[in-house]
């Protein structure tokens, strides 16, 4: 069966409603998340009718789509799923959409010596697994370090279509250390995921002149746009950002010459995983390996370093390694009886 895009986004909608049990759905309220779905991805005002809506929530219980969705009426007015924890993005793929599935992962192989493909090798084996499991009913073959309780991951879309369509948004956020939210306008530039964990990267302000700031998807209580304010870019550029960082945090420091040195039994996971893109060996020592890289310090670059312990010693910056020191003397003190 043919279906418009317009349709599954409205589908998409109500499903992503119908899943938020501390809210009750009548269906002007559903009428109202659509059509603001709608001109958040189409930019302009989408009329749609009760009749719409109606004839959906139809569609979503019927089996046509294999959707088959538990929707009752309560109260006579409002609208929610029976079950409290379906959704349509839950239902298993039938016959059809596999063998689907499966042609467009071999057609993507055949791209994979592209360069324009090389940073969607992962993504196309990934791809493959899941079909694979899928038609042989087996165990997964390739497992993926995710967060099932991961907060803030529903915002990913909007924020998407908001940097792609250069709206400014009025974001309300509430960091860990803040004991309310705050409103925030805000000119989202990228998004960036680090350690299982997704931020926002923009600058906040009407004229967007501010510093540069990151949000952590997390800690974003709500979302709306505020079509008043011009969205201004000032030709910022993620790669350039990021380029002497390790994760996140940016200092706003000149980047400094890290040296460290690793002992024998972990030198081989360093050098295969680097710390970084500038990772350079400087010495092999009887007894491991001495790194260079060139980086901005920052509370990523810390945590990296107490993570392997007694494996790694920071020779300089003095700085540095002087932190280094202080860190473990107060978690040395932690275990002393």
């Amino acid at each position: 069966m043919a279906l418009n895009k317009n349709a599954l986004i409205r589908y998409k909608t109500i499903d992503k409603c119908l899943q938020n049990n501390y809210r009750q759905w009548t269906l002007d309220d559903l009428i109202e998340a659509c059509s603001d779905t709608l001109y958040e991805y189409e930019g302009r005002e989408v009329n749609v009718s009760k009749r719409t809506i109606q004839l959906d929530i139809q569609m979503m219980r019927s089996d046509k789509l294999g959707y088959n969705a538990p929707i009752v009426v309560y109260d006579k007015k409002f609208y929610k799923y029976e079950d409290e924890d379906y959704s349509i993005t839950d239902i298993p793929l039938n016959e059809n959409d596999m063998n689907v599935l499966s042609e467009t992962v071999e057609m993507l192989k055949q791209f994979k010596d592209f360069s324009l493909f090389s940073e969607l090798g992962g993504i196309i084996q990934r791809l493959e697994d899941k079909v694979y499991t899928e038609k042989t009913d087996q165990s997964a073959i390739i497992h993926l370090d995710k967060n099932e309780k991961l907060k803030g991951l529903e915002h990913l879309d909007v924020l998407y279509q908001a940097i792609i369509k250069k709206m400014v948004l009025k974001i309300k956020y509430q960091s860990f250390k803040a004991r309310e939210a705050s409103e925030i306008v805000f000119h989202p530039y990228i998004l960036k995921e680090f350690n299982n964990r997704w931020f926002l990267i923009g600058r906040p302000g009407v004229e967007a002149k501010k510093p540069i700031v990151t949000f952590a998807l997390d800690r974003i209580v709500s979302i709306d746009y505020d079509t008043a304010i011009t969205y201004r870019n000032n030709n910022f550029n993620g790669d350039e950002y990021y380029k002497d960082v390790i994760g996140v945090t940016v200092s706003n420091t000149r980047a400094e010459r890290i040296q460290f040195w690793i002992d024998k039994k972990n030198a081989p996971y360093v050098i295969t995983k680097p710390f970084h893109r500038s990772q350079r060996v400087i010495k092999k020592t009887d007894d491991g390996v001495i790194f260079n890289i060139f980086v901005q310090i920052n509370f990523e670059l810390e945590r990296l370093i107490l993570g392997f312990g007694d494996s790694i010693e920071v020779i300089k910056p003095k700085r540095l390694r002087d932190r280094m020191k202080q860190k473990l003397e107060k978690a040395m003190a932690f275990y002393i009886d």
